[in-house]
Parts: C-alpha cells; structure tokens; sequence
C-alpha cells in the first residue's frame, strides 16, 4: 500500500493491513473506503478509527463487520455513500476509517 495513505490511517489499521499482507500475499490487502471505486458494492471488513465516537456514530450509520457498502459520489472529500438501502454523506476522516475486503 501507498505510504503517503498508510501516514493517514490510524496506526491500529496500518498494524491491521501489515499483518494482512504478511499473512496472504495472494490477497489483496483490504483498502478503505476513501479509496474504494464509485457505484461498486464492497464488504466492510472492519472499523477503525483512533476515537471511539467515530467507530460509534459509523456504526450507528450501519458500518459494521460484513455489511455492505456502495460509494454512490465523490464530491469535494464528501462521500456519498449507500449502507442498508439508506445514503448516507461522510467526510475523508470517516471514509478512511471503513475498511473493505
């Protein structure tokens, strides 16, 4: 993974995408969802994020573990995004913290 995107993670999910790539160099290594293609359907694999209320208001949104999630748009580091027929915007921070499988 790119290290200019690995300095923007938490360092729990930099651990977590290491331990990945160590374990399975066939897999591909999980990205998140600031970088995921738009209108394509991802797993979420996990959330991360160094504050809690982050983790806490995704999850209220719906961003768990094996729920699905579609980028629907892109505008300005705003992201539109589609979780449980429902569309949701979040901003960079928040999208960096989803990670997809």
């Amino acid at each position: 993974m790119n290290q200019a995107v690995l300095n923007f993670l938490p360092a729990r999910a930099v651990t977590w995408l290491q331990s990945k790539n160590n374990s399975n160099k066939t897999h591909p290594a999980a990205k998140n969802l600031s970088l995921a293609e738009i209108n394509k359907e991802y797993v979420i694999e996990d959330v991360v994020a160094a504050d809690k209320e982050i983790v806490n208001f995704l999850f209220t949104l719906g961003c768990f573990k094996g729920q699905t999630v579609t980028v629907i748009s892109l505008l300005s580091e705003n992201y539109v995004i589609a979780i449980k027929d429902a569309r949701y915007s979040i901003d960079a921070d928040l999208a960096r913290a989803v990670l997809l499988l």
